[in-house]
């Protein structure tokens, strides 16, 4: 009966933390809209300051949809930037894409780089070592190969850093489901986990100290500041480091009005679990006490587990009612509200089902060091990449 009673205490406990939560990200997500209205309002067409920028793509292996997703930053309202793509073999067959966006558009100032070292264990952070040197602009734009951007895209970020505290630029995203559950599942988890956790994080560190890779807009003095890229060479979370580095530099990491879009392959339910094991991985590894954390962020779980130790109480129904209707609230007021992605109205119904998902990734990613990441096996340690043995 002790046992029973303290683990009552602890679920309630767990609930009302998880609710907390969720009005937390709710907060936040109001906060977010109210600076854009007035992001809006201060810099109008958001085409103030346009300074050249390169925008440098590490590529191996090929994305759904990739080919629309390049000819989106071919088509961008803004007056001078480039396109540098780099892989690192010949036969890469994400090869023939980028010299087809070349024929497409000839004026276009387009790139394609053999980056023929691997110089560390992270090969996108070998690649943007290797494409730097080619870059003639004093501004640096990296984002992911999956990443698909409006016409507005670079006036928006780039308007950003026209204040000169700001050193990098970073975006929030929704992604693009491939079809099959493991695919909603994991767009459903961004939507509605992942980018309300970034918002979340912004108000309890007073500001962004970390980055994300759908845009890693940064000014050169920024870059140097931190040593540039070569310091990152064995991370898994580059994306997340650089940000970090720069924070701790003295610059300011924001995040831009513009939303992008990520496309999702259609994984498998074993391909999805993969992918958010070593999501979850590198984020322990990288923010652990953040991470450890989410441990109360899960009122909904929590609450379940409350209604079967109180043998189904009055109050524990009530907690359990009250998790459920903030916590799809939160998913409705983040994923449509901010992101306006169409996709979280769709599948609504998933949201229990990714929160306890979720709950099996965060305990998943305390049984080990081992990630897969582009087919091969990796250990873990440290935020690095390590050969497994």
């Amino acid at each position: 009966m002790r046992a029973l009673l303290v683990l009552q205490i602890v679920s309630a406990a767990g609930s009302i933390c998880g609710i907390g939560f969720y009005l937390l990200c709710i907060w936040s997500a109001r906060d977010d809209l109210g600076r854009k209205r007035k992001s809006a309002g201060v810099s109008g067409a958001h085409g103030a300051f346009a300074p050249g920028v390169s925008i440098l793509k590490p590529l191996r292996g090929t994305d759904p949809q990739m080919y629309e997703s390049f000819r989106s930053h071919c088509l961008q309202d803004y007056p001078e930037y480039e396109l540098i793509f780099g892989v690192s073999e010949a036969d890469d067959p994400v090869v023939p894409l980028v010299q087809r966006l070349q024929k497409e558009f000839p004026n276009q100032s387009i790139r394609l780089l053999m980056c023929s070292q691997q110089l560390g264990m992270n090969v996108k952070v070998s690649n943007l070592v290797q494409m730097l040197p080619l870059a003639r602009h004093g501004y640096v734009l990296i984002n992911d190969s999956d990443i698909r951007v409006p016409r507005d895209y670079l006036r928006r970020v780039m308007a950003n850093l026209g204040d000169s505290g700001v050193g990098l630029v970073t975006c929030l995203y929704r992604g693009i489901a491939g079809g099959t559950l493991g695919s909603r599942l994991e767009s459903v988890g961004i939507s509605t986990e992942f980018m309300p956790g970034v918002l979340a994080a912004r108000q309890i560190e007073r500001g962004l100290h970390f980055a994300l890779g759908s845009t890693l807009a940064i000014r050169r003095e920024a870059l140097q500041a931190v040593g540039g890229f070569e310091p990152l060479l064995d991370y898994l979370a580059d994306d997340y480091e650089l940000g970090y580095r720069v924070s701790r530099a003295g610059f300011q990491v924001v995040l831009s009005d513009v939303v992008v879009d990520t496309f999702l392959p259609s994984y498998s339910l074993r391909g999805f679990f993969d992918h958010q094991l070593r999501w979850g991985r590198s984020t322990r590894d990288s923010r652990q006490w953040s991470y450890f954390g989410l441990l109360l962020t899960f009122g909904w779980a929590w609450s379940i587990l409350a209604v079967i130790a109180s043998q189904a109480a009055r109050w524990a129904w009530g907690l359990f009612a009250t998790a459920l209707l903030l916590r799809l609230l939160m998913a409705l007021v983040v994923g449509w509200g901010v992101l306006r992605d169409l996709q979280v109205l769709r599948d609504l119904w998933l949201v229990p089902l990714r929160e306890l998902v979720a709950v099996a990734v965060w305990i998943g990613s305390y049984t080990g060091r081992i990630i897969t990441w582009r087919g091969r096996k990796f250990v873990l340690r440290d935020k690095k990449l390590h050969p497994q043995r």
